[in-house]
Formats: C-alpha cells, structure tokens, sequence
C-alpha cells in the first residue's frame, strides 16, 4: 500500500479544518451556562469527579488531571467500574462532570439516577442536548459537532476535540478566578523545568561548610591560590574574623595579573581580591542564582546569610546538576 502525498495532504488538512470550525462554533455558542459550571466546581469544598466512556473516558482522564494541576482538585472514574464499588469515589460535596458525544453511552446512563441520589451536582458536556445525561445534568455544557473529522463520519475525532477543549476553558477559567500563580503550578509539578525553577532554593543546592573556599585578608598569595585548588570552584572568597564578605579572587584575577607581569610572591589576599563582590542570599532561588550568573558573566557566586556571613557558594556546574539551567 502506498500513500498518495497530495491526497494525503489534502485529508489531514480537511481534517484540522473540521476540527478548528467546530471549536469555533463551540466558542460562539459559549453562554451563561459555562459560568454556571465553573461557579458550581469553584463552590465546591470537594472534587470534580470526572467520568466518560471509551474516547470520551480518555479525554476525560486528561481534563481531571489538568484540572488538578492547576487548582481544582479533581479525579477520574470509569463508568463501568462504578456500577462494581467505585461509585463509593463520589462524597458529599463534589461535582460530577460526565463527558458522552451522544449523552447516551449506556455504562454512563446506568450510573445517573445514582448520582442524583448522592445529592451531587452533574455537569454534563455532551453533544446530545435532549439525552439522558444532559435530562440529569444540573448544567449542560453544548459540545456538539457539526461533523466528525472522520471520512466515515464515525470515529470520534472533532467531537473528542470539542470536549478536550471545553475542558481546557473549564481549567483556565477556574485557575484565574482562584489566583492561581507560577509558584502554585510548580508545586503541583516539582519534577518538571518551571518546579525546579521556582521551588529550588540556593541553600538546597550550593556548597557549604569546608567546601566553601575562604582565607582571611591577610593570607599570602601562596595560601590563597592553595585554598582555590582545593576547593576546585574556580575562585576563593576573602573573609573577616567575624565571616563577613570582603572580597573574591577568581581564576580570571589570576590571569589578568599574570598578564601585567606583577610579582605575585609578595602579595596577600586582600591585596588581589575584587572587593564587595555579589553575594546572593540562602533563601534565594536557584534560578535567581543562574539570571545574576548569566546578567554579569560570571560562574560563580557567594551565598550569605541575614546578617552578610559567608555560608555558601554556588557555580554554574551545581545549577546543572540540580537542572535548573
């Protein structure tokens, strides 16, 4: 069997086009009945409790957890299951949102009288504006499409993208009305970039007690060069009696004196270093850690405590590794 490429073509586009006038027809149709749903789901001190059969069961499975990333605390059940126990998942002030093309997928049907009982509120986001779900449902969310994506006009295609969508509106719409943040987003997603990024603090991941290259002002170049190698950070920070900041000595400083041919034997700590350098401190994030490296071409920096004592230190090399760069 061997594709035909410009018919090809012509199909997927066909296809997105039938996809993209539907969810255009659906945002037209937009009314007071969204704002009912997303009023009825933000009231509730429980969760939405998701339910839908066969493709409309899979987008199902991806509204609940996106509705859950983003605020709204939200669960999955699978129709059949719930006729065999799991309609126990349901409680006492959560919303049921149940998803069917048609309204009348029979493993969904069989459980409404039951939820009507539970006294739960029912969202149904269907296409069948008089079937059995939509008669049950409290709201009724119009997902209806003109047509399916499908050639055959059968397999559920622009009618699942309709219900992804609307499901996606649902989400937006009740993460803004709680205030949701980036920093909320990261905690639901602590593996992802953005958790990293806004939960990683400095004090997490920098180096601290002797991995910390120091000297005092006073020490000789000697001492000073001897504490860099140790420490294999690339610099050594200069210290008071009382651990304050006064300066840093990179491998940069070295070279640049190197080239102005001084004699490096006679000189101490406080003679070479780069006076009040930046400093971040412990309770910063990593990533302003990684912005300040970037900023001032630097791999890099002294990390202080509230009262300006040298605790840390933190270089490009330990931002990899904890992936927040």
């Amino acid at each position: 069997m061997q594709l035909n490429a410009s018919h090809t073509l012509h199909m997927a586009r066909e296809a997105l086009d039938i996809e993209a006038q539907a969810l255009l027809a659906m945002k037209d149709r937009l009314d007071d009945r969204f704002v009912q749903a997303a009023t009825l789901i933000l009231g509730a001190s429980g969760r939405v409790v998701v339910t839908g059969m066969g493709k409309s069961g899979h987008v199902g499975t991806k509204i609940a957890a996106t509705l859950a990333s983003t605020g709204t605390p939200a669960m999955f059940m699978h129709p059949g299951e719930a006729s065999h126990g799991d309609l126990g998942m349901i409680q006492a002030g959560d919303v049921v949102l149940g998803l069917s093309n048609s309204g009348e997928s029979d493993e969904l049907v069989a459980i409404l009288p039951v939820i009507k009982r539970l006294g739960v509120p029912l969202i149904a986001m269907t296409g069948g504006l008089q079937s059995s779900l939509a008669r049950h449902a409290n709201v009724v969310l119009d997902t209806g499409v003109a047509k399916e994506a499908c050639p055959l006009n059968l397999a559920p295609t622009a009618s699942t993208t309709a219900q992804m969508a609307m499901g996606d509106a649902l989400a937006v719409a009740l993460l803004d009305a709680r205030g949701f943040k980036p920093e909320d987003f990261a905690r639901s997603h602590p593996g992802g970039s953005l958790g990293r990024r806004l939960l990683t603090h400095v004090s997490d991941i920098m180096r601290k007690g002797n991995e910390v290259p120091r000297v005092a002002p006073e020490a000789s170049f000697t001492e000073l060069m001897q504490e860099m190698s140790r420490k294999g950070l690339g610099a050594t920070s200069v210290v008071n009696a009382q651990g304050q900041v006064l300066g840093i000595f990179t491998d940069g400083d070295l070279r640049r004196l190197i080239e102005k041919g001084q004699d490096l034997r006679q000189l101490k700590a406080s003679d070479v270093m780069h006076a009040n350098p930046r400093t971040l401190r412990d309770d910063a994030l990593a990533a302003e850690a990684a912005d300040l490296m970037e900023a001032h071409r630097i791999t890099s920096v002294l990390v202080v405590n509230a009262q300006g004592e040298l605790v840390g230190a933190i270089n490009t090399n330990d931002l990899m590794r904890a992936k927040v760069i």
